[in-house]
C-alpha cells in the first residue's frame, strides 16, 4: 500500500514539473501587437550560427582538391582516386572529438594527422604513409574521444559522423607466399 500511494505521488509530482508554468510572452502594446522594442522569436533564432557542418576533400595527383559526398552506407560509397592525403573541415570548432581512418576489417589505419582549430571551424589533415589501395573500402569516423558525446563550440552535441568511401579501381590480389623448398634427407 505504502508503494502505491508514493507511485501516485512520483506521478502527480511528474504531472506538474511537465505542465509547468506558461513561458512569458513578449510584451505588447494594445491588442496583441508586439512593442517596438521587442524582436521576433524567428530573428533571435538566426542571429546565431547553425549546427556543425563537415565537408571531406582528398588530394588528387595534380595537387587539387576533389570533394568526397556526405552520403550513407545505404545509399552506397563514393569512388575517390587513389590519395595519400584526406582533409576534414568543419564550420564550427570542436570539443572532445577524434578523427580515425578505418578499412573494410574495420582497423584503424596508420596516418600522420594534424589539426588546425580557429574560431571559423576544425580544418583536419590525415597524411598517409602509402596512397589508399584501389579497389578498398575506408569509413572516416568523427567521434568522441572520451565519454558518449562531443560538442561544437557553442556547447550544443554534435553527432558521431561515418563517411564511407571506396577508392576506386580493381582490388588488388594479394600475392602467394613464396612456397617452401622441400629438403631431400
Amino acid at each position: 500500500m505504502r508503494l502505491l500511494r508514493l507511485s501516485f505521488a512520483v506521478c502527480a509530482a511528474a504531472a506538474l514539473a511537465v505542465a509547468g508554468c506558461p513561458k512569458p510572452s513578449a510584451p505588447t502594446d494594445d491588442a496583441g501587437v508586439p512593442a517596438a522594442g521587442a524582436a521576433e522569436p524567428a530573428a533571435e533564432a538566426d542571429a546565431g550560427p547553425g549546427l556543425a557542418s563537415f565537408s571531406l576533400q582528398y588530394t588528387l595527383p595534380d595537387a587539387g582538391l576533389e570533394a568526397i559526398p556526405l552520403v550513407g552506407e545505404e545509399e552506397g560509397r563514393p569512388l575517390i582516386d587513389p590519395t595519400s592525403t584526406l582533409e576534414l573541415r568543419s564550420t564550427l570548432a570542436l570539443r572532445n572529438h577524434r578523427v580515425r581512418l578505418f578499412d573494410e576489417a574495420d582497423r584503424a589505419m596508420v596516418s600522420d594527422d594534424s589539426a588546425e582549430e580557429s574560431p571559423d571551424g576544425l580544418l583536419y589533415r590525415i597524411s598517409l604513409p602509402t596512397p589508399l589501395k584501389s579497389g578498398h573500402k575506408y569509413t572516416l569516423v568523427i567521434d568522441a574521444q572520451t565519454g558518449t558525446s562531443m560538442t561544437d563550440s557553442q556547447g550544443r552535441e554534435v553527432p558521431d559522423m561515418r563517411i564511407p568511401f571506396q577508392v576506386s579501381g580493381e582490388k588488388e590480389k594479394p600475392q602467394p607466399p613464396p612456397t617452401k623448398k622441400r629438403r631431400r634427407r
